[in-house]
């Protein structure tokens, strides 16, 4: 995934001096930094009151939902809605309330982290005004990928998108239920392609079905606030330092992790893979949907703009909800596991455990004592299977 690039500023120490800089999100190369000498033209600055153009309740109501404006403090809120504001209306050299240009990067990184539906912005370019060697103020001017009109082409698309996957959901379904729907139609609907247009915003998965980790996590965080669902979008880094994105989601007031990026996976058979038909091989890794931070810190490293909350709850975990968590070795209970999956004509039976000690009895039972073979119905010998030490996991086709 990539993240924000680096800005640029710079202030001339002249009377009525401007200062201007570009802040972009790394998609192409540009000048990221002019000047001009405004000295002779002016010496005064008008500073007419900031207006939020959107009704301001409306606004707020909204923002209800919007994790990460909720933790900023007070005066970063009000830059926030500033920034909103900017993007959503095209406005130009929009006054800001803060001189502070880190400020501005949080911030802005806030909006986009919250907003998946603005999917047009590439950057923001901020104007310092001086008079001598004081700065009079800041402005602010989104950068856009898309004109308006192409905007607006663009979410008519979206939209289609959204109605068709929104319109297979279960009838009823509860809030579990919807995030495991989104999860899987995602993945079945996405290839991940790191050659594809618009990787980091959601046209990538909805318009091209193709996309990064960011084109999944804002394109699943979009999906799920439509079905009524909380979620936000989580930067951090993955084992080797690859940066990356995911999702927190909120399920009966619990909040767990969903990484759909790392979901949309076929399992790698060992054993017997080589005569297994390869069209029986899963897509989908369930290992991610609806975990806790002491699971995804497995494998994942947060590195969010803002504070995260310790995710704790296995209630709403995949393989606890469907019944193939196991907290110690239990035969019978795996005698029904597999016993269903062959009666529903699954094609493979994953198995997850609670901690390293339970995963080792399984794997020595299951694989080295070779106790798989009283529940798999294996006329040739053979057995097709994958193994995750990170995740206590372990899958076996049927």
């Amino acid at each position: 995934m990539k993240k924000t690039g680096i800005l640029l500023m710079g202030m001339l120490l002249l009377t009525g001096a401007l200062a201007y800089a570009w802040h972009q999100l790394p998609h192409e190369k540009s000048d990221l930094y002019r000047q001009a000498d405004l000295g002779a033209e002016q010496t005064e600055f008008e500073e007419p009151e900031q207006v939020i153009r959107q009704d301001r309740v409306q606004i707020e109501m909204s923002l209800e939902k919007c994790f990460a404006y909720q933790r900023l403090p007070e005066e970063e809120q009000i830059v926030y809605l500033e920034i909103l504001d900017a993007l959503i209306n095209y406005r130009q050299e929009v006054k800001l309330s803060t001189f502070d240009k880190q400020k501005i990067s949080h911030v802005f990184q806030c909006v986009l982290n919250d907003h998946p539906e603005i999917f047009y912005v590439d950057g923001y370019s901020y104007t310092e005004y001086t008079l001598g060697d004081v700065l009079k103020k800041v402005t602010f001017t989104g950068t856009y990928r898309f004109s308006q009109s192409e905007v607006a082409e663009k979410q008519a698309l979206i939209d289609d998108y959204v109605n068709q996957c929104l319109a297979g959901m279960p009838e009823g379904a509860d809030e579990y239920t919807k995030v495991k729907y989104i999860y899987e139609y995602l993945i079945h609907h996405t290839d991940y392609d790191a050659t594809a247009q618009d990787n980091q915003n959601i046209c990538s998965v909805f318009i091209e079905g193709k996309s990064v980790c960011q084109g999944y996590a804002k394109a699943a965080q979009y999906l799920l606030n439509k079905a009524d669902i909380f979620a936000t979008l989580v930067l951090g880094r993955v084992i080797g330092g690859e940066g990356h994105a995911w999702n927190l989601v909120r399920i009966d007031g619990e909040y767990y992790y969903v990484d759909t990026t790392w979901g949309d996976a076929s399992y790698q058979a060992v054993g017997g893979k080589d005569s297994y038909p390869a069209e029986k091989i899963p897509t989908i890794n369930y290992d991610y949907l609806c975990v806790t931070t002491k699971q995804l810190e497995l494998t994942h490293t947060l590195d969010n703009v803002v504070e995260l909350p310790e995710c704790t709850a296995m209630e709403a975990n995949y393989y606890v909800r469907e019944g193939v968590y196991f907290t110690e070795w239990d035969e019978e209970r795996l005698a029904r596991i597999f016993a269903a999956g062959y009666e529903k004509g699954n094609t493979y039976v994953t198995l997850k455990c609670a901690d390293y000690e339970t995963y080792r009895q399984m794997h020595t039972a299951l694989i080295l004592e070779q106790k798989i073979f009283q529940y798999l119905e294996c006329p040739d010998g053979a057995v097709s299977y994958t193994d995750n030490e990170k995740q206590y996991s372990m899958s076996f086709w049927l």
